[in-house]
């Protein structure tokens, strides 16, 4: 059983910073590309960014491209995203996630999950 934890979430104003780090359990780590999604009050799931296997290919949603940094480190079985210039509207839960295999964009593709960790950013 793969289990997720992530950590690093909190409180900060319009233009800070939090790095989210995802621990994974398991010896199949770098097998696997991972994602982060989030999830606000009253609103959907929705995908942030997913990195590939060996690092090699990153895709973010529209609306954090150029402020958020996906990474992972599989020597230490961690995976994790760098926010600046936070906005309100990043405020949710962020989820990392494993991948069935590949990198993908869609909840679907992905089978374990994160318990979430809390973002919220005040104006």
């Amino acid at each position: 059983q793969v289990q997720l934890v992530e950590s690093g979430g909190g409180l900060v104003q319009a233009g800070g910073s939090l790095r989210l780090s995802c621990a994974a359990s398991g010896r199949t780590f770098s097998s696997y590309a991972m994602g982060w999604f989030r999830q606000a009050p009253g609103k959907e799931r929705e995908f942030v960014s997913t990195i590939s296997r060996s690092s090699s290919s990153t895709y973010y949603t529209d609306s954090v491209k150029g402020r958020f940094t996906i990474s992972r480190d599989n020597a230490k079985n961690t995976v994790y995203l760098q926010m600046n210039s936070l906005k309100p509207e990043d405020t949710a839960v962020y989820y990392c996630a494993r991948s069935r295999g590949a990198v993908a964009t869609t909840p679907q593709e992905y089978n374990y999950w994160g318990q979430g960790t809390q973002v919220t950013v005040s104006s």
